[in-house]
C-alpha cells in the first residue's frame, strides 16, 4: 500500500480528535535550536569571512564575495531561456494584479468634534527574503516575497539565497535573474540558519540589518527564525509543505493523484491527504498514485512523503464531515475538486489556500494564478494568513484632540486610571485642566 487509509464513516469527532487522526511529521525544532545557537552567535560577531567559512561548511562552497555583484544579475537575466523569461512575465504581471488590490487605505474617524483617530498604514523600513536553494529552484518564491513588499513601498529589500557550487558560488541563475526582472540588486550568496542570523544582527560592511524576514526553508531556517524573533519580524516558522483535497465521486482519480503527487515531490516529510465519500475513487487514486509514482523524476522522495505518517486516504460518511475534517487540519493548500465545489468552498475556515474545482490545481497558486503561495504550515491556518501586502505593513494610530474635546473627556480618563491604582495616568489629564 503507498498510502495509508483511515476509515472515519460512523464517527463524530471533535476538531481535536479529527486532528490527532491526521498526525504531521515529527521535527525535531528544539534540537534544531541546538545545533544553529554556535552558528547564530558567530554571524553575530563575526564578518563576511565568516559567512564565507560557513558557505564552505554547509554548501560545500566559498562565494568570492557574499554579496552578489550586479554583473552577475544582469548576465543572468541575459541568458535566461526566453520560454522561461515569458513564463515568469506573466506570472509576475498576475501576482501584481492580485496583490495591489491588498494595498490598505487611510481611515481617519471622527469620534467626537475636535477628537480624531487616523490609522494610518505604514510599512516596514527594510526586509531580508530568503529563497531556498535545497531540493529545487525557487524563482517563484522571489515574485512570491518581493512583489507584495514593493507593493507595500517598503523602501529597502534584500534577498538571500544559498551559493551553489555548479554555478561557482553565486545561487542559481533563474533566481539572480529573477531578482533583476523585478529590480532587486541587492542579494546575497548565504543560505540556511547563517542568512536568517545575517538579515537579524547584520554583518558590518557587508549588510544592514533589517526589520523583517520572510520566506520559506528548511528546519534550520525556520529554527533560526524562531531564535530570532522579536530582534526581527517574521512571517512564520514555515514547515513541510501540505495537500489536503476534498473530493467526492465526480472528481477524476488521475488529477487527485497527480495533485497529490506534485506537493510529495517537495520533500520525504511532506504531508498529503485526500479526504472522500467515495471508496470508488479512493481506490481510483491508489492505483493511479502507484503507476505514477512509478514512472515520475523523484519517485524515492514521493514514494516516501506518501508512506509516512503525515499522509493518508481519508475516508468520511459525507462532504460535511469532510469539511469538518480539513478545517481541524488546517492544511497549508486545500482542494476542493466536487460537483459543489463553489459552495462547499463558503465553508472552510482553516485553510493557507484554497483551490475551488478541477481546473484549480495547487500548481497553478504555485506560479501563476496571482496568488502567493508563502502559506502557513503545521496547522497554522486556523490563526495565521499567507504572505500579503499586509506582511509589511503596520497600523499605526495617529490620535489628534483639541482642548475642548480633551476637557469633555478628561475625568473619565481619570476615573478609569484610579479604577486602575494608576493615579500619575490621571495626573497627566489633571495636569493639562489646572
Amino acid at each position: 500500500m503507498i498510502i495509508r487509509r483511515l476509515d472515519l464513516r460512523g464517527k463524530r469527532l471533535s476538531s481535536s480528535e479529527y486532528k490527532s487522526q491526521l498526525p504531521r511529521a515529527t521535527l525535531d525544532i528544539d534540537s534544531a535550536l541546538l545545533s544553529i545557537a554556535p552558528l547564530l552567535e558567530a554571524v553575530k560577531n563575526g564578518t563576511e569571512d565568516t559567512l564565507k567559512e560557513l558557505a564552505l561548511r554547509f554548501d560545500g562552497i566559498a562565494p568570492d564575495a557574499i554579496r552578489v555583484p550586479r554583473a552577475a544579475l544582469q548576465n543572468a537575466l541575459t541568458e535566461l531561456d526566453p520560454e522561461v523569461r515569458a513564463a515568469l512575465l506573466e506570472a509576475i504581471t498576475r501576482i501584481k494584479k492580485v496583490h495591489s488590490d491588498q494595498v490598505r487605505i487611510e481611515n481617519e474617524t471622527h469620534v467626537v468634534d475636535g477628537g480624531v483617530v487616523t490609522q494610518r498604514w505604514i510599512p516596514v523600513d527594510r526586509v531580508g527574503l530568503y529563497v531556498p536553494g535545497g531540493n529545487a529552484v525557487y524563482p517563484s518564491s522571489v515574485m512570491m516575497n518581493v512583489i507584495p513588499a514593493q507593493i507595500a513601498k517598503v523602501p529597502s529589500i534584500a534577498i538571500a539565497s544559498p551559493p551553489q557550487k555548479e554555478f561557482g558560488g553565486l545561487p542559481h541563475p533563474t533566481i539572480l535573474a529573477t531578482c533583476e526582472l523585478l529590480g532587486i540588486d541587492e542579494v546575497y550568496a548565504v543560505g540556511g540558519a547563517q542568512g536568517i542570523a545575517m538579515f537579524a544582527y547584520g554583518v558590518s560592511g557587508l549588510c544592514e540589518p533589517t526589520n523583517m524576514v520572510t520566506g520559506p526553508g528548511n528546519i534550520y531556517v525556520a529554527a533560526a527564525k524562531r531564535a530570532l524573533r522579536g530582534l526581527v519580524g517574521i512571517d512564520s516558522e514555515a514547515g513541510p509543505t501540505e495537500i489536503a483535497i476534498v473530493a467526492d465521486k465526480t472528481a477524476r482519480a488521475t488529477d487527485v493523484a497527480a495533485d497529490l503527487i506534485s506537493q510529495a515531490e517537495h520533500d520525504t516529510i511532506a504531508a498529503a491527504v485526500l479526504v472522500t465519500d467515495s471508496l470508488e475513487l479512493m481506490d481510483q487514486v491508489e492505483a493511479e498514485l502507484e503507476r505514477r509514482v512509478s514512472i515520475t523524476k523523484h519517485s524515492q522522495r514521493i514514494r516516501s512523503a506518501l508512506g509516512g505518517i503525515q499522509s493518508c486516504m481519508v475516508l468520511v460518511d459525507n462532504l460535511d464531515q469532510g469539511l469538518d475534517v480539513v478545517n481541524a487540519y488546517g492544511a497549508e493548500h486545500l482542494e476542493i475538486i466536487a460537483s459543489d465545489a463553489r459552495n462547499l468552498a463558503r465553508k472552510v475556515r482553516n485553510a493557507g489556500a484554497v483551490f475551488i474545482g478541477e481546473f484549480s490545481p495547487v500548481s497553478l497558486g504555485d506560479y501563476s494564478a496571482g496568488s502567493n503561495h508563502v502559506l502557513p504550515t503545521g496547522g497554522c491556518a486556523c490563526h495565521s494568513s499567507g504572505l500579503s501586502v499586509q506582511t509589511f505593513l503596520r497600523g499605526v494610530n495617529f490620535i489628534e484632540y483639541d482642548e475642548k474635546s480633551f476637557k469633555d473627556i478628561a475625568q473619565n480618563v481619570i476615573t478609569l486610571a484610579n479604577s486602575e491604582d494608576l493615579p500619575a495616568h490621571g495626573e497627566a489629564m489633571k495636569a493639562r485642566l489646572e
